[in-house]
């Protein structure tokens, strides 16, 4: 869904282990990594594929999941001049994706210090949108988060805008609400100076209630789609 909002003038490297994703952009690459023939020869990784993407001129990355040491690679196409490159993580809540991130970096071999890993985390990492599948079969935005700095040893992490689960109506659909947390994002002067202007009201919102999988304001008009399909 957030590759839909990609500019087509901007040139885009898929990586996948298996193809998936169908991202819609004209300047698009798709990388995908092969297993060994039965001669134990021809295997080509996830990391060795996020290390060719950054030769091809990209303007984003796209890694389909970071499961080991292609984290570290990602990390470093982030901070090296390819924002807005994405990539998927499973964990619980956004505080467990970064703690993912740090132990998958040490699982491909980096013997980088905590501290350096943690500063690649936040030079290169912006925005988590954390997806969560619900009950009734839906999938829902729960998180919306942004990683702000250091302090001692730990990355700081505010959410924008949560998801409450207030309940489950009669069909069993989940019900529930978007809460902005009143968290007025660091980024907006940088969303601004790409285009997006949006105003510090918004922020302070509340009450934004699902309703057949879209989210309505208290004046009824639709405010944000949060399932993805």
């Amino acid at each position: 869904v957030l590759s839909n909002f990609i500019p087509d003038t901007e040139r885009v490297v898929t990586v996948e282990d298996t193809a998936e994703l169908q991202l819609r952009q004209r300047n698009l690459v798709s990388l995908e990594a092969r297993s060994a023939n039965v001669e134990g020869r021809g295997a080509v990784a996830i990391r060795d594929l996020v290390v060719n993407a950054l030769r091809m001129r990209p303007d984003r990355i796209v890694v389909g999941e970071c499961r080991a040491g292609e984290t570290l690679d990602m990390l470093q196409a982030m901070n090296t001049g390819h924002d807005g490159s994405m990539t998927t993580v499973h964990a619980n809540s956004p505080k467990d994706a970064i703690n993912r991130l740090e132990t998958m970096v040490i699982m491909g071999g980096s013997d980088l210090p905590f501290q350096a890993i943690r500063e690649q985390i936040v030079g290169g990492i912006t925005l988590m949108v954390q997806q969560a599948r619900l009950r009734d079969g839906r999938r829902v935005v729960t998180h919306i988060s942004e990683i702000i700095g250091i302090t001692g040893n730990n990355i700081q992490v505010q959410d924008i805008c949560l998801f409450d689960q207030s309940g489950i109506d009669e069909e069993g659909n989940v019900l529930g609400t978007f809460r902005w947390t009143g968290v007025i994002p660091k980024l907006l002067p940088r969303l601004k100076a790409n285009g997006e202007d949006f105003p510090i009201e918004v922020f302070g919102q509340s009450g934004l209630q699902v309703i057949e999988g879209q989210t309505r304001a208290p004046g009824g008009d639709a405010a944000l789609r949060a399932t993805a399909d």
